[in-house]
């Protein structure tokens, strides 16, 4: 899939660049018969306007070209903005390995030695797709999944055809946290609940529970209906002890923090606690199989719990769920 949900080959579009023009128009065939679109060049310089004008999802370069090589085209790549993040995938007759640590120290992402095997090439070609569009869906600060990956997860799972849960996580009284000592202690009140939630889901065991960010403080667990009170018990408990650690020891040993509002009147909210609101998916009768659909039900669900004081799971009751 790519990140607008289009599979992988529906519409990328590939360009190849290779100053043998037999080659290129071998490589152009084939990907095409695999669904690939493609741009053609045949050196450096006119591979860059290409690149500038239609932005293409990956490059297929040739190492040896006159003029512009694929060596420095790699570099120049990597020193834009706009291309620094497009994969490349080197083509050399080189096969030592000092050749091979070159291309991949100039940005390349794979390499592959002529002569070659189509199906390699296709293979190489899909899986570095694959890879770059997972490291874009990946969130910098916790390293898990985003919202691309997650409707896919969801997605998958309601085609599995088994009950699934779907818990929206957030923290309550975040907001306090980031005002009062700073947006890099938020950050860790972040990673203490992306670190206990990763956590439960694995000391839940089989079958395998998924753990994605959607953004800030908000995550999003998916999970088997038998799974779901264990793996939220688990996850408030790591949570509020670490969460409690981040507290400065006066905040933590008091239960609150003094935060003075726009008025100057000091305001004392409590500490962080957990707000999951949960949906279950269930296949066999048809409900929730569009995944932003259970998604809303678990939102919908999370506001209801934070109408609660402390950590609190609240679960959509239209769904047979006993916690």
């Amino acid at each position: 899939m790519r990140a607008d949900g289009a599979a992988v080959g529906e519409s990328d579009v590939i360009l190849v660049v290779d100053d043998d023009v037999d080659i290129a128009r071998f490589i152009e065939v084939n990907l095409n018969l695999e669904g690939f679109g493609t741009l053609l060049a045949h050196d450096g310089a006119t591979a860059l306007a290409l690149i500038q004008e239609h932005q293409p999802a990956l490059a297929v370069v040739d190492w040896m070209m006159p003029q512009l090589d694929g060596l420095e085209l790699t570099r120049r790549l990597r020193a834009d903005p706009m291309t620094a993040s497009m994969p490349v995938i080197l083509l050399t007759a080189r096969g030592q390995t000092a050749d091979k640590v070159i291309g991949l120290q100039a940005g390349a992402d794979d390499y592959l030695v002529k002569p070659f095997d189509t199906l390699e090439l296709v293979a190489r070609v899909r899986s570095t797709l694959r890879r770059n569009q997972e490291n874009r869906e990946v969130s910098p600060l916790t390293g898990l999944p985003g919202n691309t990956r997650i409707l896919r997860e969801i997605s998958d799972r309601a085609r599995a055809g088994s009950d699934f849960a779907v818990s929206h996580v957030d923290i309550d009284r975040f907001k306090p946290v980031n005002d009062v000592y700073g947006f890099a202690r938020g950050d860790e009140f972040i990673i203490a609940l992306a670190r206990a939630l990763h956590r439960a889901v694995v000391e839940v065991g089989l079958p395998p529970a998924f753990l994605g960010h959607i953004g800030g403080d908000d995550f999003l667990v998916v999970c088997s209906p038998e799974q779901l009170k264990e793996l939220t018990t688990k996850a408030i408990l790591e949570f509020q002890a670490a969460s409690d650690a981040l507290y400065d020891p006066v905040d933590a040993e008091r239960g609150y923090i003094e935060i003075a509002s726009r008025t100057g009147e000091v305001q004392q909210p409590n500490l962080v606690t957990l707000s999951i609101g949960v949906a279950i998916g269930t296949p066999e009768s048809g409900r929730f199989t569009d995944p932003r659909e259970i998604i809303a039900i678990a939102t919908e669900m999370k506001k209801v719990a934070k109408k609660h004081n402390g950590n609190y799971v609240a679960v959509d009751r239209r769904s047979a769920v006993e916690l």
